[in-house]
């Protein structure tokens, strides 16, 4: 009884928390802090050469890390721009997919073209379709798909590097 109302307690924080993490559905940039109360993985494991490959999900094939961990696209970002719209409190939540050199880093079973932009921690951050690519802090094992539709602005990409929903 006791865990049942601890993790009621958790999971009804975590919505409240995410309830923050979004903004306006328009392009233009937005200042207000995209956070939520989780706490983020340690990014240390995800500045590598990630080999971008894919997966069976619920959601039908989608791309993930050389790790199995799930990356997202964020509507808030301009597919094909030339930087990220994920600063601060939001980048904490959603890093960045990084590679170690501008060079985009090597894909398996991704049809969408790969590329790399300048990350706003000044990292090379990794793109699909033109779109910059992020982990969810929330997914704790490969193949979690916590962050799909978050706010609805956070999504799953197939391997031709579209969106799944929205």
């Amino acid at each position: 009884m006791k865990l049942r109302i601890i993790t009621g307690v958790a999971v009804a924080a975590l919505a409240v928390a995410l309830s923050g993490c979004t903004s306006p559905a328009t392009q233009e940039p937005v200042d207000d802090d995209t956070s939520i109360e989780t706490e983020a993985p340690e990014t240390e494991s995800m500045e590598t050469d990630a080999l971008l490959t894919t997966t069976d999900s619920d959601l039908g094939e989608i791309v993930v890390d050389a790790d199995g961990m799930t990356v997202y696209m964020f509507d808030n970002d301009t597919q094909g721009g030339d930087s990220s719209s994920c600063e601060g409190a939001c980048a904490t939540n959603w890093p960045a997919v990084t590679a170690d050199s501008d060079d985009p880093p090597v894909a398996e079973g991704i049809d969408g073209e790969i590329g790399t932009i300048e990350g706003v921690d000044g990292k090379t951050q990794v793109t699909l379709n033109g779109w910059p690519l992020y982990y969810f802090a929330g997914d704790e094992a490969p193949g979690d798909i916590n962050g799909q539709g978050v706010n609805d602005v956070w999504w799953v990409l197939t391997p031709a590097g579209e969106k799944i929903g929205g």
